[in-house]
């Protein structure tokens, strides 16, 4: 019986670890159960990442409510232990496990800092806090993780992608959905500092990645944003070096290459009026992460089912 045989490998543990380190016992049992553990269905979640004010929970408000029009269910779960407004039904909330203000509070600390701690200890909580919480969804199910503002989360600190691995682990087929301020870029130098954070964040997480111009449905004039939509690296280059001084020429040529290497040049607008451009968005990241690919398979193994029937 393998449930009956990590009970006693817990035990025995126990005995030789002692109680304060029962916590590392539980993750290496629960690891061993993970592996024991045959995944039959995959699950699916987006972690929606971008600094603050781009329009992160925006985007999950109005996305749970075009998968409510749509008739397709989506849970929305929220990683900012700072958050207090929601325009969305919160399935699972890191609030219960820790809050900034309680460590402000305790540690007489900022709200960057304490920010910061949360996030650690949501990382030290894997293993309790969020298996249990998973447990409430069953298999296919498709979860949004809005994440923290603070570019540190996932640039510096391997929180989120510790986060991310465990979620594989528990079967889940995770995309990064970065959101970039449209009305933030307005020239070609701006652009390129949004692509560099981005790419930061593709590099630790390591992960599919589907880059969006938030707030689209909120500038006035658009003229100026389509030439970053699908620009070249040449005509990027030549506005960079009209920008920039003459002894930067090395240093922006590096950073378009670099730009160019990992395909970052590519953005997709994204306007919350237009339902069209909501579901093109999301037929991206689901291509990413296979959404529905099972799907597909069944009903063109009904379709010839059907056909040879008919014959």
């Amino acid at each position: 019986n393998t449930e009956e045989m990590f009970w006693q490998m817990g035990l025995i543990t126990k005995l030789l670890l002692g109680p304060f380190k029962m916590d590392l016992a539980y993750q290496s049992i629960h690891h061993l159960s993970l592996c024991e553990r045959e995944v039959d269905t995959m699950r699916y979640a987006q972690l929606v990442i971008g600094p603050a004010g781009s329009g992160k929970s925006t985007y999950c408000s109005s996305l749970n409510q075009h998968c409510e029009t749509i008739r397709r269910t989506m849970h929305i779960v929220n990683l900012d232990p700072a958050a207090e407004v929601f325009n969305y039904p919160v399935a699972m909330d890191i609030r219960e496990l820790v809050s900034v203000d309680v460590v402000m509070e305790e540690l007489k600390c900022g709200p960057n800092a304490a920010l910061i701690r949360c996030m650690e200890y949501l990382e030290d909580s894997l293993y309790n806090w969020l298996d249990e919480e998973l447990e409430n969804f069953t298999d296919d199910d498709y979860l949004v993780f809005d994440c923290p503002g603070q570019i540190e989360i996932f640039t510096h600190v391997p929180v989120l992608k510790n986060f991310v691995e465990h979620l594989k682990k528990n079967g889940f087929n995770v995309c990064a959905v970065y959101l970039l301020d449209s009305q933030f870029v307005t020239d070609i130098t701006k652009f390129i500092s949004g692509c560099m954070v981005s790419l930061s964040a593709m590099i630790q997480l390591e992960l599919p990645h589907v880059n969006i111009l938030s707030k689209m449905d909120l500038l006035q004039d658009k003229s100026n944003i389509e030439e970053f939509l699908d620009a070249e690296p040449r005509t990027m280059l030549a506005g960079l070096n009209q920008r920039m001084a003459p002894q930067f020429a090395k240093l922006n040529k590096a950073l378009i290459e670099l730009v160019g290497q990992y395909s970052m040049v590519r953005f997709t607008p994204l306007d919350l009026r237009k339902e069209r451009s909501i579901q093109y968005v999301l037929s991206e990241i689901d291509k990413c992460i296979q959404f529905g690919e099972d799907a597909e398979v069944k009903i063109r193994e009904l379709d010839e089912d059907m056909d040879q029937l008919e014959l």
